[in-house]
């Protein structure tokens, strides 16, 4: 693992680019469990902001094991984020955050006492970008098939945040 500045810069440039994602957490039975969430903040410096019902399973699951994965994905990048999570009480923040689309989960808006703020704490990632997308995959996938080089999937790397 990496922990230059050009590798950071390039894991919060990437994150900038979601709006989901996949947080995955250890339910008590050992099994790993993904739950979709919406991305609250865009500017990414190692934590990443969610809100959530209090009573949902991740916070369940974040309970008795505070270790945690995000994911991120689209056509042509993807994001891993290892690290730790937890549910934090701070009315302050679940203003800041709040929106229009959370009022979806919550009707009641943002005084509901069933919101609650989820902060994801990054230890370490792992990216994936080809830049161009499908149609940059499809013509390195067949140059390699063509050359018998080996296929260059665009840029990735690991890095300690």
């Amino acid at each position: 693992m990496t922990d230059s500045t050009d590798d950071r810069a390039k894991v919060a440039e990437l994150v900038k680019k979601f709006r989901f994602a996949m947080f995955v957490t250890r339910h008590t039975d050992g099994a790993l469990v993904a739950h979709p969430l919406t991305v609250q903040e865009a500017e990414f410096d190692g934590d990443l902001w969610f809100l959530v019902s209090k009573n949902s399973s991740p916070i369940r699951d974040l309970a008795a094991d505070s270790h945690a994965n995000v994911s991120l994905s689209s056509n042509d990048a993807s994001v891993s984020l290892s690290g730790t999570a937890r549910l934090i009480e701070d009315r302050e923040k679940i203003d800041e955050l709040w929106n229009p689309v959370v009022e979806a989960w919550f009707p009641d808006g943002p005084d509901d006492p069933a919101v609650g703020v989820l902060k994801f704490s990054a230890d370490s990632a792992e990216y994936w970008d080809t830049p161009g997308g499908k149609i940059a995959t499809a013509f390195s996938f067949v140059k390699s098939k063509i050359t018998g080089e080996r296929y260059d999937g665009g840029e990735s790397g690991k890095v300690d945040l």
